[in-house]
């Protein structure tokens, strides 16, 4: 049963969800950096097993014993998903699946971590976990030298420091070579392996499907590039490129080329696309758009979009092509919260392309924030307000943690802010949330305001009316149920 290489993606959602029972609200998303990781180790001429102990319900002790069974020479736990929070907030998960894996004298095999977080904390990542190598940044050019080294038993320091992006003890202190490299052309890199995961299993968001809440598998990803170009203070994303702004292109024949292959091979109807930001070149945008035109697959699809980037053309496009969500991160209400965390836009057009995309028939997810550092009750109101104002179709309400990445993590460390006392605690829906302190409020006063609007907004009259003439009773219904499970707090 050996291989050569098996990645692992964690999970602890009791723990993530503070106890509540949020399977059937959740999505199960493909682990699309997992998949990326195994292609193109595959394509390296490597053996590969993935494992994905969230949709397989797995416990530390069964993923642990999992991982035994497949004998792999290397196991990677890639603690990353296609939203960036979800890194941190799983590394109580990581460790589990570790030292169960040590406890079953899992000793003599080497165990790496991947994601956001341990590329931002390498260094503390080694020194907490019972890990011997964290790989850093995308990890394509780290775990092949990587694992080649030890199927040649060629694991000394000075091998090693060879390697890029590594980080590894010797002599009980940390070493860290140099950043490796971006991948440059993405249309070199090796299709995801789907097939090497459980596709069936995989389920959308309940939003993702209101009006059709029965069909939500099979699920897919679908990737067009990597990186974001903006530097958000909030956001740790480009921690996995280098901690760096900017962005690669897949070309649009590749991308269609794998929406082909989910679509025949899975019957995949349900996507995302996973990019930071898809809506930003109308060009390409469209030229993407064209082809599932002309393939006439009749897709259910979400995306991610600007304010700033959107045009009329590309979201009358965009729904033509069955992109039909549309999320946009609005985040505050108060231009000086929001200009203070380098996420300015125009306030004066967020009017103007609400109604475009409603226009162009397209439901909007809307993303809000909490806590910003210079939010106070007026400003969170304020950004309340805009929220009953645009009264979109979803909305996602967040209190801002300061993630290991993000520049608020470094402002933190430097004055001395309450940062959680776990990586649970940076789990949105934990029982021990703790997002940042504004110059203001407390965590706990930022938390209790965000669960009120969280409540507020889904019980709204004028939002469940517009639901049921957009989707029907029974969408309402779900959103009625969800809203009747509150979060256990333990401030």
């Amino acid at each position: 049963m050996e291989c050569d290489v098996l990645i692992v993606k964690p999970a602890d959602q009791k723990n993530v969800y503070g106890g509540l029972d949020a399977f059937s609200l959740t999505a199960y998303e493909p682990p699309l950096w997992t998949a990326l990781l195994a292609g193109h180790i595959r394509g390296a001429g490597y053996s590969v097993k993935l494992l994905d102990v969230e949709v397989e319900k797995l416990s530390a002790e069964e993923a642990a014993k999992r991982i035994i069974e497949l004998d792999p020479r290397l196991t990677v736990i890639s603690v990353s998903g296609t939203n960036p929070s979800a890194s941190t907030q799983n590394m109580l998960a990581l460790r589990k699946i570790v030292n169960k894996c040590r406890e079953l004298e899992h000793t003599h095999k080497y165990i790496a971590a991947q994601g956001i977080h341990v590329s931002a904390l390498p260094e503390r990542t080694l020194a907490e976990e019972k890990l011997d190598f964290v790989c850093c940044g995308e990890g394509f050019y780290t775990i092949t030298p990587l694992v080649e080294a030890i199927k040649r038993s060629a694991v000394s320091a000075e091998e090693l420091r060879n390697i890029p992006g590594l980080c590894f003890r010797t002599q009980d202190k940390p070493v860290k070579t140099e950043a490796a490299p971006l991948y440059k052309n993405l249309d070199e890199l090796p299709m995801a392996a789907w097939d090497l995961l459980p596709m069936e299993k995989y389920r959308a968001h309940n939003w993702h499907c209101f009006g059709d809440i029965d069909h939500r598998q099979p699920y897919g990803l679908i990737w067009t590039a990597l990186g974001c170009p903006f530097h958000c203070h909030f956001c740790c994303i480009n921690t996995m490129f280098n901690s760096r702004p900017g962005i690669r292109f897949r070309s649009p024949k590749k991308v269609l080329e794998e929406i082909d292959y989910l679509v025949n091979t899975y019957g995949i109807h349900n996507f995302k696309i996973a990019d930071e930001l898809f809506a930003m070149k109308e060009q390409r945008v469209a030229e993407i758009c064209q082809g599932l035109i002309e393939r006439n697959y009749h897709l259910n699809i979400w995306t991610y979009g600007r304010v700033d980037t959107v045009t009329p053309a590309m979201l009358e496009i965009m729904k033509k092509a069955g992109i039909n969500w549309i999320a946009y991160g609005f985040e505050s209400g108060n231009k000086t919260v929001l200009e203070e965390v380098s996420k300015g836009y125009d306030f004066n057009t967020v009017d103007a392309v609400v109604k475009m995309t409603y226009g162009a028939g397209m439901h909007i997810a809307a993303n809000f924030m909490f806590g910003l550092p210079k939010d106070n009750y007026d400003s969170m109101q304020q950004t309340l307000q805009m929220a009953f104002d645009i009264n979109a179709e979803w909305a996602n309400f967040n209190s801002v943690m300061a993630y290991p990445g993000s520049g608020l993590y470094g402002d933190a460390v430097k004055s001395g802010s309450r940062l959680p006392e776990t990586w649970q605690g940076y789990s949105q829906y934990a029982a021990d949330c703790l997002p940042m302190d504004t110059e203001y409020l407390s965590a706990e006063e930022v938390v209790a305001f965000r669960d009120y609007a969280f409540k507020a907004y889904f019980t709204n009259p004028r939002y469940l009316k517009r639901m049921e003439n957009i989707f029907g009773l029974e969408t309402v219904e779900v959103i009625k149920e969800m809203t009747s499970r509150p979060l256990r707090r333990n401030n």
